[in-house]
């Protein structure tokens, strides 16, 4: 059901080439996304109807929910989807709420400052997933971080469904009203992107866009972002699990396969110094797949290339590996546990202990499920408040100050070749800037 990789004796140089990872062919999407996006471009929203009538059987009359619906999805939500999804957008508050970082004057020198002020986004789409399971989730784990950010404008798009009238699903509808979010849209894919990266009649562009969606959704980001920012591109939802002989199989089984259960490419992976315990796991695997509901598409996730179970010599050699991978999530069943996960360098996410399950970090214990995938961890951030701000150094010099800068600024800018640098600040003075043939003289 899973395969193993024996890593024992010795590590090889270059561990990330040896480690199970899903393709996802991002290049080829490109071409295939690429008409697409100019097609909306051109169009507008009567590109964005027709491809979602393409993609998504829908005939759409407009491209916006009305308000009227989203409201109506809140009224007739079951009152215990609603109060998990309140407890969760108050958890996630909390935490993003901490995140938010303050304006910093630096005094530099008498009379120079630099001030770094946090500035929000303008105006941000956010991409939910809607295809082959429903995500209210992650309405709000794109939604908070952006309000508690400050962006003024907000506007969600998630995939049209014909069985609920053309319109994304009721308990999204309904998660982006609790979150006081009415502007919605019911397009999906490359064209969702598109919508929001050059604008349409019915919805304004957008400075940035963010969250997860499929390949096509990731080679979309990919193309267009040189016209609007994104967050990443997303690939399939990854999970390491690092343990060793004192973690409990059956809860290191039942957290590969709540991963394996998103995708076909969903990875799941185990890294241990336990052969005892990958037996155990095994058997666990094949036991709890049979009982669960998404059987076929879990065995199909777990037999895949991206998976397997990865054997070490010792914990250090196990954190190398799961430095080298870079997960999304990063599970930590050992002996000293916390000790452990503070060397982590490389991961989306850490989950320490038995009683701290990736399934808890997806909906309900105040950090972002939206984090980077496919090893993307070793360079790049989950969504956070600091996603949707942008840092803008002010700089405010009173003469004194500038004077005092002057020689060492002309100097620089003469070993660059850029006479004009300092001949600009040498001109606030009534210092003689230099002549063509470069006569210079103060």
């Amino acid at each position: 059901m899973i395969s193993r990789i024996d890593l024992r004796g010795s590590l090889p140089g270059d561990l990330r080439s040896v480690l199970p990872r899903a393709e996802l062919d991002v290049e080829a999407a490109l071409e295939k996304v690429r008409p697409i996006c100019e097609d909306v471009r051109h169009r507008g929203a009567a590109a964005v109807r027709e491809h979602t009538r393409n993609f998504d059987g829908v005939e759409l009359d407009a491209v916006r929910v009305p308000v009227r619906a989203v409201h109506e999805a809140l009224a007739t939500l079951d009152p215990v989807l609603r109060d998990a999804l309140e407890e969760a957008i108050r958890r996630t508050r909390l935490v993003h709420r901490d995140q938010r970082r303050t304006d910093v004057t630096t005094r530099v020198v008498p009379g120079g400052t630099v001030t770094e002020r946090w500035v929000p986004v303008r105006r941000v789409g956010l991409y939910v997933p809607g295809g082959r399971a429903v995500y209210p989730s992650s309405v709000i784990m794109n939604v908070v971080p952006a309000q508690e950010a400050g962006v003024e404008s907000l506007a969600v798009t998630s995939p049209a469904q014909a069985e609920f009238g053309g319109r994304p699903h009721p308990s999204i509808l309904a998660a982006c009203a609790l979150l006081g979010v009415e502007e919605v849209y019911a397009a999906g894919g490359a064209q969702a992107v598109a919508m929001f990266a050059h604008g349409t009649e019915e919805c304004p562009r957008a400075d940035l866009v963010t969250g997860p969606g499929n390949v096509y959704v990731a080679a979309a980001k990919r193309l267009l972002k040189g016209v609007i920012g994104i967050d990443s591109e997303a690939g399939p939802t990854e999970i390491a699990v690092l343990a060793d002989g004192t973690a409990d199989p059956v809860h290191v089984a039942a957290d590969l396969i709540s991963q394996a259960e998103h995708d076909v490419l969903a990875a799941a992976v185990l890294v241990t110094d336990s052969l005892a315990l990958a037996e155990a796991v095994e058997t666990e695997l094949k036991a709890q797949v049979a009982r669960t509901r998404h059987t076929e598409r879990i065995t199909e996730a777990l037999a895949g290339r991206q998976s397997g179970i990865v054997l070490v010599d010792d914990m250090e050699d196990g954190l190398a590996v799961v430095d080298a991978y870079a997960a999304e999530h990063l599970e930590i069943h050992t002996a000293g546990a916390r000790e452990l996960a503070a060397r982590v360098r490389n991961a989306g996410a850490i989950f320490i202990g038995p009683y701290a399950p990736v399934s808890l970090g997806d909906y309900l214990a105040g950090s972002n499920h939206v984090l980077p995938t496919g090893g993307c961890a070793c360079h790049s951030s989950g969504l956070s408040v600091q996603s949707f701000l942008r840092g803008i150094h002010v700089v405010e010099y009173d003469e004194a100050a500038l004077a005092e800068a002057t020689p060492r600024v002309v100097t620089l800018a003469e070993a660059e070749d850029l006479p004009a640098h300092g001949a600009a600040l040498k001109a606030r003075f009534g210092w003689e800037i230099p002549s063509a043939e470069g006569d210079a003289a103060r």
